[in-house]
């Protein structure tokens, strides 16, 4: 997911910008605004959702059906807008996205939403970008965004920037970053490193870990002696419950780092699976979720449609939808530029606000949770808008 591919698609947007005399650089978010096809809103408005289905893992199967169904849940809750879905599989192949997406576009499709990786995504992106086409993809990787190409998926960015600025306005002043040795956990760093900057809190240090048992037990004295030198009151890991989470919440407070003088702070979600709820470790914890009562209203009504849960990431796909159909909804045939995507006050989507930025990544209203008690607590609700804490 996490594959840097910003100096070949900014390389490859050059030589379309050229050919197709359109300046679409990552890096001019100046620019990016003024992009994409005019619409008929008074017809149905032709969409192209390109999923993973064929890639011959049933994962993905189950993934693509889940995007699709939530996609035909979104237009059914749209009100005075027709939406033509046109469901293109990709097989979770760059090569395969490259072709349906051009396939989509050279049948009507006005915007394409998907796919999901971050190949994939970048691939379509780049097939389109010369006709003028906008994608919406259901990655994450922000490395890919940009141009014609948005991010819908949950960024590190968005959830560090969420929670440093949360920790200043507890008074908390200083950060010790404990992160993966992998891309992913170097990503996770970076955007820490910026929220805390931005949000005015002290880098007290940065320790890296393989992703082994080994690699945790060794980083823990590491991480013990930054905190303790540096005086810092903070512990931010990018550290997943599927990884090194449930060792360090172990072994730190173990060593030394005591949860009640040293806050910490987690990049991914502590809340899944729920058997991670049960650590000693992690209670107290601060870690950042979309809006819980939006997200199961989704979740409920997904299964009373469709017969069971929505995969994790399948409300991208209603997201997308509804962003798209609010803009339609206005009546303009500029609905579906860059500059009408990248509108300031956002949408409503199944975990609460969002809105797309002009450098291809996106901005989630999300709320800041702690663990008490083996149980969610949220300690700051997910804003309403986008006047609200965070942004």
């Amino acid at each position: 997911m996490f594959a840097v591919f910003t100096s070949a698609r900014k390389a490859a947007l050059t030589v379309l910008a050229l050919l197709a005399a359109l300046v679409l650089s990552a890096c001019d978010t100046a620019m990016v605004g003024g992009g994409g096809p005019t619409i008929n809103t008074s017809k149905p408005v032709p969409v192209a959702l390109l999923v993973p289905r064929g890639s011959g893992h049933s994962g993905d199967a189950v993934l693509a059906q889940s995007l699709e169904n939530a996609a035909r849940l979104a237009i059914t809750d749209l009100q005075n807008v027709q939406i033509d879905l046109r469901v293109y599989d990709t097989r979770g192949d760059a090569a395969t996205a490259a072709a349906v997406a051009s396939q989509a576009v050279n049948e009507g499709a006005r915007i394409l939403l998907g796919p999901v990786y971050g190949e994939a995504a970048n691939a379509a992106g780049l097939a389109v970008a010369g006709q003028n086409i906008n994608v919406l993809s259901f990655s994450n990787n922000t490395t890919i965004a940009g141009g014609n190409l948005f991010v819908l998926g949950p960024t590190f960015e968005n959830t560090a920037r969420r929670l440093a600025s949360y920790a200043k306005r507890q008074g908390k002043t200083s950060a010790v970053m404990v992160h993966g040795s992998d891309v992913s956990g170097q990503v996770g760093r970076n955007a820490i490193r910026a929220a805390l900057a931005e949000a005015g809190l002290r880098e007290a240090g940065a320790v890296s870990h393989e992703l082994s048992q080994q690699g945790v037990i060794n980083a823990v004295p590491a991480v013990r002696d930054a905190v303790q030198t540096q005086g810092a009151d903070t512990l931010f890991l990018t550290a997943t419950t599927a990884g090194a989470l449930p060792l360090f919440s172990q072994l730190l407070p173990e060593a030394g780092v005591s949860p009640l003088t040293t806050q910490y702070i987690g990049l991914t979600r502590w809340d899944i699976p729920a058997q991670t709820l049960a650590l000693p470790g992690v209670q107290g914890g601060w870690f950042a979720l979309p809006d819980p009562a939006l997200s199961q209203q989704f979740r409920d009504r997904y299964a009373h449609t469709y017969g069971g849960p929505p995969h994790p990431i399948g409300g991208l796909a209603y997201d997308g939808i509804a962003a798209i159909g609010a803009l339609v909804g206005a009546g303009k045939s500029d609905a579906l530029t860059g500059a009408a995507l990248t509108q300031s006050a956002g949408f409503k989507g199944v975990g609460g606000i969002f809105r797309l930025r002009p450098d291809g990544t996106n901005d989630r209203g999300l709320a800041v949770a702690t663990i008490q008690n083996k149980q969610v607590v949220v300690i700051d609700p997910a804003p309403a808008s986008f006047s609200g804490a965070g942004f």
